[in-house]
């Protein structure tokens, strides 16, 4: 299982890295495995401002879809647009060209309720 010790993660499977007060998210392998072959990645929120755990989008898979939670209070400044027409990239590579959304972070103090990868991993016992 790829968990990746420099990113920070949430309980809802979506990960997290951060530079300076600028957050990209996406989903975790784990998340993109349980959900199966990704079909579609719905975001209409950019631009918009939310606060932590709200949905941000919904990602859609030939069995389901799931809603995509926030993990930090602050502005989605950028969708990853590829993800329009290649929604499969998401599987392939969740922590590289599989990125979702960039978040201008509001609550800076919001980072420490993020799970380290030794918390994720106990979480979904990897």
């Amino acid at each position: 299982m790829n968990i990746p010790a420099n990113l920070k993660y949430t309980k809802d499977h979506e990960w997290v890295s951060l530079e300076g007060d600028i957050a990209t998210v996406g989903i975790t392998h784990f998340a993109q495995k349980e959900l199966g072959d990704i079909v579609y990645v719905e975001v209409e929120t950019l631009d918009q401002t939310f606060e932590k755990d709200e949905v941000f989008g919904t990602v859609e898979a030939v069995k389901t879809v799931s809603d995509l939670f926030l993990p930090l209070s602050g502005e989605i400044i950028a969708f990853n647009g590829s993800l329009e027409s290649t929604p499969e990239v998401v599987n392939s590579d969740p922590y590289g060209a599989g990125w979702m959304i960039k978040i201008k972070v509001a609550n800076m103090d919001e980072v420490d309720s993020l799970l380290s990868s030794e918390s994720y991993k106990e979480l979904i016992g990897a």
